[in-house]
């Protein structure tokens, strides 16, 4: 996407005589189930005074919120940040920035960890917000924790491997069209489709083309308690698929 930032940041000025600063951790903490958190994670996520992750949609609690819902304690404050489900760079940017300085306060006066969900640096917002921390003040401290990412997960759901011996596997983020697909089928024994609900029926025309639908599968909200599984897509050329959807494809 470039750079996540439009215009350049006033650098923040400290004192020698300043308190340390703490750290921004960055937290994938899996695609839904709570127990597939990380024991680091989760020992990180206790351990802090103030846990931040983006807000949800019309008040209700965010995928990363509802997943650290049950290893929180009454006694952490918690940040939710506001990002915009746009593609406007600008938009972004600015909400980017808003939400580095809303962090900003809380790490000067001890760690912040960032609960993202899946792994943190799998098209994660996270990326984005300790770049424009980092930016505008370059005394920050950020570290990131790994977590499990969807198509692992979607994968074990499936229960098949998601590669193995010699196989490439190439990876499609949410917008890609037609001729990035073809091109992916061309180069990769196993294809993995990123909230694929937009384009499904587009996909699903090029897939009964290259006769792969049988061999192609989707999970929906995968390992969370609404979890399911489409296999043989044959049977399914019609499906309206919530926006945490994945595929895999298996070209071989």
């Amino acid at each position: 996407m470039g750079s996540p930032l439009s215009q350049p940041p006033v650098p923040s000025k400290r004192s020698p005589t300043d308190p340390p600063l703490g750290t921004l951790y960055g937290l994938g903490v899996g695609p839904g189930d709570p127990e597939l958190i990380t024991v680091k994670a989760l020992s990180c996520l206790r351990s802090v005074p103030v846990v931040a992750f983006p807000a949800g949609l019309r008040g209700r609690p965010g995928v990363a919120e509802r997943i650290i819902a049950p290893w929180l304690s009454p006694a952490q404050t918690q940040l939710p940040l506001h990002f915009p489900y746009v593609q406007d760079l600008e938009q972004l940017s600015a909400a980017w920035q808003q939400a580095a300085e809303e962090v900003w306060p809380y790490l000067q006066k001890g760690d912040v960890a960032f609960a993202c969900e899946g792994d943190i640096s799998f098209y994660s917002t996270f990326t984005y917000l300790a770049q424009s921390l980092q930016q505008q003040h370059p005394a920050a401290r950020v570290r990131a924790i790994a977590g499990i990412s969807s198509p692992m997960a979607a994968a074990a759901a499936l229960g098949i491997p998601l590669t193995y011996q010699h196989q490439r596997l190439t990876v499609l983020p949410a917008l890609y069209d037609a001729q990035q697909l073809e091109t992916a089928l061309d180069s990769a024994e196993v294809v993995v489709l990123m909230k694929v609900s937009s384009v499904y029926a587009q996909v699903w025309e090029i897939l009964a083309r290259r006769q792969l639908l049988a061999s192609s599968h989707v999970v929906q909200n995968a390992t969370k308690t609404d979890q399911v599984i489409y296999t043989d897509l044959q049977r399914h050329p019609n499906l309206e698929l919530p926006y945490f959807s994945i595929m895999i494809v298996r070209n071989e």
